[in-house]
């Protein structure tokens, strides 16, 4: 484990929770910012939609430009990218050119995210995987949740908020620039693909089901926790004090056990306890309704949130266990598609059902993706069985 601690390594992920506290505070200063001038829900949801929409843009591109660019450029085309379109909003307010700019930060965002996901399981070997990604993703979830007290600290200064969002992003450049070698992203090194798939996402999504349906499981989960949740539990007679905590709950429980699932998943199997905290959600999500209103909702929602976070870690996991190369960055790129539809088109249908069933109805969508993922985790190994024999 000591020697993937290395000064590359270390600057990496400081470089991407630098962005992750810009990403955490620029779309709630956007929604913030919006209120304020009078505009509803529905515009801030259609640019957060923007957003995503230009995060899906970028997807069938990502492999081509890492071959093409390298890692490093990549990534700091990207920084420089987010950080100007962030910026650039304090010297406008037309909204179709606010909308332009979060599709240029939702491209510039899925290229850094996927590339530096591909980056990360380059680094690392199969037998610290587990604990490696785990590093990286609780690095990027705590900066990230620092993102709206940062919001909360600077949202009285109309005339320069969007400025310091803006400069936050450029604070990863020391750190890229700090790295010594990155390691090559491109097709030459498809031959190791254990799979034999080149970098082509239409070679590679078929190759990969299950974690596509655990990412989407898992920004459903997210997504749900931090807009839905609290919703559901006032319907159970929980003070909205109290309700907002919810999401808390499942945050900690998701930032704190990563690197304790990784570590289990470098010792016992990562296909064995990617199943093992399906089966754990499965079997927790039908008692929340049930123990929403006493205190044994608190431990449940704390295991609920690190066995959910962990099917997403996990899935990241796989994909370096599976994908070398251009392959890998391809990989990661579809992982971030899945996030940015789930996370855009979930609430809308658990919203929906919510106000035409009832609110115990979010609790229904999110055991039965769940189920939708552990089918799927076992079709792929049924599969492999299958290949193996033939």
């Amino acid at each position: 484990m000591k020697a993937i601690l290395t000064r590359d390594f270390v600057a990496l992920i400081l470089s991407v929770a630098v962005v992750g506290l810009g990403s955490g505070a620029t779309l709630p200063l956007t929604a913030l910012a919006l209120t304020q001038r009078g505009f509803g829900t529905d515009v801030v949801g259609l640019l957060t939609a923007a957003q995503a929409g230009g995060g899906l843009f970028i997807v069938p591109l990502a492999g081509r430009i890492a071959a093409q660019l390298g890692a490093r450029r990549s990534i700091v085309g990207a920084v420089v990218t987010v950080a100007f379109a962030t910026a650039a909003m304090q010297f406008t307010s037309n909204l179709l050119l606010w909308a332009v700019l979060r599709v240029l930060c939702g491209a510039a965002l899925m290229l850094l995210f996927t590339i530096g996901e591909a980056w990360v399981n380059q680094l690392a070997d199969d037998a610290t995987r587990g604990r490696v990604v785990a590093i990286y993703a609780t690095n990027f979830t705590l900066f990230q949740m620092a993102g709206p007290i940062l919001v909360s600290q600077i949202e009285d200064l109309p005339h320069l908020r969007f400025l310091l969002c803006g400069a936050i992003f450029l604070l990863a450049l020391p750190a890229l620039r700090a790295i010594r070698v990155a390691p090559p992203l491109a097709d030459q090194h498809a031959e190791h693909d254990t799979h034999g798939v080149h970098g082509a996402w239409k070679q590679v999504l078929p190759q990969m089901p299950a974690l596509v349906i655990g990412t989407g499981f898992f920004a459903l989960f997210d997504t749900i926790a931090l807009s839905l949740l609290p919703l559901f539990a006032m319907s159970h007679g929980v003070a909205a004090e109290v309700a907002v905590l919810f999401a808390s709950a499942l945050l900690l429980g998701d930032t704190t056990m990563q690197f304790p699932v990784g570590w289990l998943a470098d010792h016992i199997g990562r296909e064995r306890v990617h199943t093992g905290c399906a089966v754990v959600v499965i079997a927790l999500l039908p008692l929340l309704p049930w123990a929403v209103s006493s205190w044994l909702c608190w431990p449940l929602l704390f295991v609920l949130g690190a066995s959910a976070g962990a099917i997403y870690t996990l899935s990241i996991v796989a994909c370096g266990e599976r994908f070398r190369g251009a392959a890998l960055v391809s990989a990661s790129s579809i992982v971030g598609a899945a996030w940015s539809v789930a996370s855009f088109g979930g609430p809308l249908v658990a919203g929906a059902l919510m106000k035409g069933i009832g609110n115990d109805a979010v609790i229904g969508v999110l055991l039965a993706s769940a189920i939708v993922f552990l089918v799927a985790i076992r079709w792929e190994r049924s599969r492999r069985r299958v290949q193996a024999a033939a």
